[in-house]
């Protein structure tokens, strides 16, 4: 399983941080072979997995949100990819505020 993978990499203290960010939230963890994603009642937010550069949280209605910092990548039809190296709360917090407002809309 994929959580098990992000938990023993090295990678894992960065993880764990950004997962507890999400946790401050109210998101509920479901934790799936391939990856880790974080819902809310109106459905499916973001998901998180360790890569060799750090993590990576993509976004799942990304295309929708603006990126006042310019982090996101990504050129898909719908996600954008939040890579990170460590953990800046303010970055973070600005996408995942903005993620959770365009699940809520539903569009």
């Amino acid at each position: 399983m994929q959580f098990d993978i992000d938990i023993n990499s090295k990678h894992k203290e960065l993880f764990l941080g950004a997962r507890k960010l999400l946790f401050t939230y109210e998101l509920v963890e479901t934790k799936k072979e391939r990856i880790t994603t974080y819902s809310d009642k109106h459905g499916g937010v973001c998901h998180m997995r360790t890569m060799k550069h750090g993590i990576d949280i993509a976004f799942l209605k990304g295309v929708r949100m603006e990126d006042e910092f310019g982090l996101l990548t990504g050129s898909g039809k719908v996600m954008r990819v939040l890579p990170l190296t460590s953990i800046n709360k303010t970055q973070i917090e600005y996408s995942i505020n903005q993620a959770i407002k365009i699940n809520s809309l539903k569009k």
